[in-house]
């Protein structure tokens, strides 16, 4: 069996392909370790550049779009290994990016899943939005980064090169023990694509699971390969999901307070883009609740059946506060800013 097997999913990104897959190639090249390229039913011709490109790369094909999540799922159906490191397409990895955590994770079966440091490809002493240097999350589910709080993106200067355990891990570089993977139940296909890894993270931490971030790998994203930070369909993927992860994982002496604060919060929002003339991003909104509110017979299933297998619920990583009011009124723009006391 593989040891390691790096999977990348991809979707009409023969651009990143061929920009980006030398790195991972190159860097790759050790012992145990094999490189996937799953195809989630692309329309431009990255099958054909692959196959003569990259004949060695084993290749998935798939016959239609299945998003991020179930896109996986079905991947890693299909692999063997200890170790995945789900990548995404628009990713440039670095000399240091395998190694210190496949060490970090072996030295610890308790750590599930670990991310590198993630900087912003077209900025490079930046870190990168989608996850930064290790992800969290408020008490209402907002999340945020070490290096990044909502807009407001730190430089990379060496402030987060330790290795601590955090909430999530961005599945813009996401390692992963595959028996892990697969006893939380991969990936929920029902998020398609955004926070289906922080959902998983969310199941494993409650399974008694860690989640770390190395300092000392690095590795560098794109970012808005798919869609536009602003797209009305990104908006609505992530009000949504947003939701679906609260419903899903909350415990039950939160979860009543918290539901109706985050509701009222996301008409907060829908009001905010509808008095900033963000008509697209307004309706986006009120379609997420009631894709939300449509689902929730599934939802509960999902519910039930996650707290039933939780050994628990205390995790130290969800920050006491509201990040929003920290953010926005009392002007704690940096990691470093906030107070984790209750």
């Amino acid at each position: 069996m593989i040891r390691i097997s790096v999977i990348i999913l991809n979707w009409n990104g023969k651009h990143f392909l061929e920009k980006l897959l030398p790195s991972v190639v190159k860097h790759s090249s050790l012992p145990d370790v094999e490189i996937v390229v799953a195809d989630n039913g692309s329309t431009d011709d990255s099958v054909e550049f692959l196959e003569n490109q990259y004949p060695k790369i084993t290749l998935l094909k798939f016959d239609r779009n299945f998003g991020f999540a179930e896109g996986y799922n079905r991947a890693l159906q299909q692999i063997e290994s200890e170790y995945y490191v789900l990548l995404n397409s628009d990713v440039e990895v670095t000399g240091t990016w395998i190694q210190p955590i496949i060490q970090l994770m072996d030295s610890d079966k308790k750590i599930a899943a670990c991310m590198p440091k993630i900087r912003d490809f077209n900025n490079r002493k930046s870190f990168e939005y989608a996850g930064a240097s290790g992800g969290f999350i408020d008490r209402y589910g907002y999340t945020f980064c070490r290096g990044r709080i909502f807009n407001i993106i730190e430089e990379d200067n060496k402030q987060y090169d330790d290795t601590r355990e955090v909430f999530w891990a961005s599945g813009a570089s996401l390692f992963i023990r595959a028996d892990a993977f697969h006893q939380a139940g991969g990936l929920d296909g029902k998020f398609f694509a955004h926070m289906e890894e922080i959902d998983l993270c969310w199941r494993l931490k409650n399974r008694g699971f860690r989640i770390s971030s190395s300092g000392q790998s690095l590795v560098y994203h794109v970012g808005g390969g798919a869609l536009p930070m602003n797209h009305p369909r990104k908006t609505y993927l992530n009000f949504r999901n947003n939701l679906y992860l609260l419903y899903k994982n909350l415990p039950a002496q939160h979860f009543k307070r918290t539901m109706l604060s985050r509701l009222l919060l996301d008409i907060i929002a829908a009001v905010k883009f509808l008095f900033s003339l963000e008509f697209s991003n307004f309706l986006s909104v009120f379609r997420a609740h009631i894709s939300f509110f449509s689902s929730l017979p599934r939802l509960k299933t999902d519910r039930q059946e996650n707290l039933k297998k939780a050994v628990t619920f205390q995790h130290p990583e969800i920050y006491p506060h509201s990040i929003v009011i920290d953010f926005f009124i009392r002007s704690k723009k940096r990691f470093s800013d906030l107070s984790w006391s209750e």
